[in-house]
């Protein structure tokens, strides 16, 4: 095996620049156009259990919260 290979600074180094691509891959994935649509759908997922609420519901709720 060669020596630079051996040196623990060059694997940590190769480690770092590893790991460092991997992020920017995912940070690349996470914030592309084409997934905004699907991150939206899964932000929402939940709120899909509860009920639709009418008006009056919604303005009895907000009446609540004045002292």
């Amino acid at each position: 095996m060669p020596t630079f290979l051996t040196d623990i600074g060059t694997i940590r180094g190769i480690g770092t620049a590893v790991v460092f691509i991997a992020f920017v891959a995912v940070v690349l994935w996470a914030y592309s156009s084409k997934r905004k649509s699907s991150f939206d759908e899964a932000a929402n997922l939940p709120f899909v259990d509860e009920p639709p609420q009418s008006a009056s519901q919604q303005d009895r709720k907000a009446g609540d919260d004045k002292p």
